[in-house]
This record gives structure tokens, sequence and C-alpha cells, in this order.
């Protein structure tokens, strides 16, 4: 048996199909045939116009980045940062917040709502012969007589100051805290490095709006209380030819900025929001309404004398006028000036300290 048929019977055993069978093919022959090539005719060809080329510039080579771009010359190059442009600065940032106009527009309608509900009620009460009085001439007395006695014109427009000096104080925080929390108080102090004007200037700004909110405040409270008290016998309108009226209305304003300023210390003491806003709350009205308990419950001397001195108790005595005051007065609490003197020590004291804290600590 040949090689040949030997594959085919393991092919055929190994696989399913057999292997195809090789064909035997005859040898080609090639043959090489040279010919004699015909000859090539010369044709002219005419050469295509070239156009020539653009000359190109050479790439200008840039040594500095900043050269690349256009110069920018600041309008405030030169100029030093002085006091006025601080204040400026504080201005624009202080009123650019939305936080400013809620806290601005609340107190204002804080002081003329209460103002005027009071009043509606003072009148409801006199009306329906609950507390003894009348109206016009041959009004009742009783009661109503001893209320028209203890309260004036400037008890009712002042009324509303017990919830602004929240409010203020609230602004007064958040004049401070709002760069902390948002980290531009480090841009600020890198624009002016003097951090003790910076904070002067925020005082300034908080101060002047302060002064503004509670001119409006008590305006519109006047103009909200008036009418509805106009014809009540016996009740004392507000009268600014009377000096008692006048320090009143004085005072009020004082009496705010005194929280403003608190407030503002605070702020900058705490560097945080809801700390800030705590601890003006806590002091301001927890600790009154604490020390009120006391002396309902044990008229306990050490109460008392803790408790005229408290920043709003003391303070509140500035604007607080006719038989009230008198009230005031049978609870030992301080006189007008007194007390705000006092409120204004609790103010200086907690600036001065936010002062020295920020010149001698990192932002």
């Amino acid at each position: 048996m040949s090689d040949n048929d030997s594959q085919l019977s393991l092919d055929y055993i190994l696989d399913d199909e057999p292997a195809p069978i090789p064909v035997k093919r005859a040898p080609v022959v090639t043959e090489t045939v040279y010919r004699a090539a015909a000859p090539v005719s010369q044709v002219a060809v005419a050469p295509r116009p070239v156009a020539p080329l653009a000359p190109v510039a050479a790439p200008a080579v840039v040594t500095n980045a900043a050269a690349a771009l256009p110069e920018y010359s600041s309008p405030f190059s030169g100029q030093k940062v002085s006091f006025w442009r601080m204040i400026r600065s504080e201005w624009i940032k202080f009123w650019t917040l939305r936080s400013t106009w809620w806290v601005v527009i609340m107190t204002i309608a804080l002081m003329a709502g209460f103002a005027a509900l009071f009043a509606y009620l003072l009148r409801t009460g006199i009306n329906q012969g609950g507390m003894g009085g009348g109206m016009g001439p041959g009004g009742g007395g009783g009661m109503g007589s001893g209320i028209l006695t203890m309260l004036s014109g400037v008890n009712i427009v002042t009324v509303g100051l017990q919830f602004a000096q929240l409010t203020v104080a609230v602004l007064g925080v958040l004049m401070i805290t709002n760069e902390y929390s948002s980290g531009m108080i480090r841009a600020t102090f890198q624009a002016a490095p003097h951090r003790g004007r910076v904070l002067l200037a925020k005082l300034v700004v908080l101060l002047t709006t302060t002064a503004l909110i509670a001119g409006a405040g008590l305006a519109l409270a006047w103009l909200a209380s008036s009418p509805i008290l106009a014809d009540i016998e016996g009740f004392t309108q507000v009268n600014l030819n009377d000096g008692t009226h006048l320090r009143a209305l004085i005072g009020a304003v004082l009496f705010l900025l005194a929280i403003a300023m608190f407030s503002l210390g605070i702020g900058a003491l705490l560097r945080a929001t809801a700390g800030g806003i705590f601890t003006v709350v806590a002091v301001l009205m927890v600790l009154p309404m604490i020390f009120q308990i006391i002396l309902v419950a044990s008229n306990a001397n050490w109460a008392i004398n803790i408790n005229k001195y408290l920043p709003s108790v003391a303070g509140e005595q500035i604007y607080t006028t006719g038989g009230l005051a008198q009230a005031m007065s049978a609870m030992e609490v301080l006189g007008p000036w007194p007390g705000f003197f006092v409120l204004l020590g609790y103010a200086l004291l907690a600036f001065l300290a936010a002062f020295f804290m920020l010149r001698n600590r990192d932002a």
C-alpha cells in the first residue's frame, strides 16, 4: 500500500467524511516571448499655471502668559481704603442681602401693627363697658378712668418695642455672622486689613439703619393708632411739646440703637448666626421672663436686685411714661436715664470685647 492510500484510510477513520481525493494535474510550461515595442510619440503638454503662495507671518512668541490678556486698569487703583469707603462697602453689602429687607419690613410692621391692635382692643373694651369707661361727655368711670390715666398715646405707640427689639437684635447679629458663614469676611479683611475699622464701619451702617427703622416704625405706629383713640375722653394723645413724651419717643430710638450695638458685639464674639441669635434672645427676653416668675412666686430681694439690672428691663424705662412708669417704679426698677445707661454699658462692653477679639484672632 502506498503512502497516499494509507493517508486516505486514516482520514476516513478519524473524520466523519472522507477527505477529498487530490487531483493530479499536468505540469504547466511557461514560455517567454519577446516582441518589439511600438514607438511612443512625444506630445507637448503645456504646464499648468500655479498661483503664488501668500507669505505666512511667523508666529509671535509669547514669553509671558499675562501678556496675551487685555490690560485691565482698576478705577480704584492708587486710592487708599479710607473709612468712608469702608462705610460705603458695608452699606452695599448690608442692603444687598434679602434678610436685611425682611427684618426691616418685619420690624416696622410689628411696631405699627401692635400699636393699632392695642389701640383697637382698648377702644373695644371701653365701648363694651368692660373697663368701665366711655367715650365723649358723660363717659363712665371706674376701672376705665384708671386705665386711661395709666396709659397715654406714647405707651400705645411704643408698645411694639417689646417685639421690635428682637428683630433689631437679629439684624445686628446677621450684620457680621452672614460674612463668617459665607467666608466673605476673609475677602473683607484682605481688602481692609484694619479689622477694628471694619467693625466700626459695620456699627455705623447698623446704627443708621436702626435709627431709620425706629423713626419709620414710630411714625407709622402713631398714624395707625391715633385715629382709633382720637375721640376717647380722658385719653392723652402724643404731645411733642410735653417733655416726658418727647423723652419717651427719643428714648425709644436710643433703646433700639443700644440693642443693635449689643447684638453686633455678640455676633462678632460668637461668629455664628444660630449661637448669636440664641444668646441675644435669651438675654433680652428669656431671662426677664424667668425673673418675673421668681418675683411673682417668692418676691426675693436677690431676684429684685438682679432683675432691675437686666439689659432689657433697665433699658425699657427710657420710653415708659405716665401711670405705667409709676407702676413700674413700685417694682423697684431703675429710673429712665440710669436704666438706659445700664443698657448702654452692656452694649459698649459687648462691642469693645468684640473689637479687641477681632483684632487678635484669625478670621
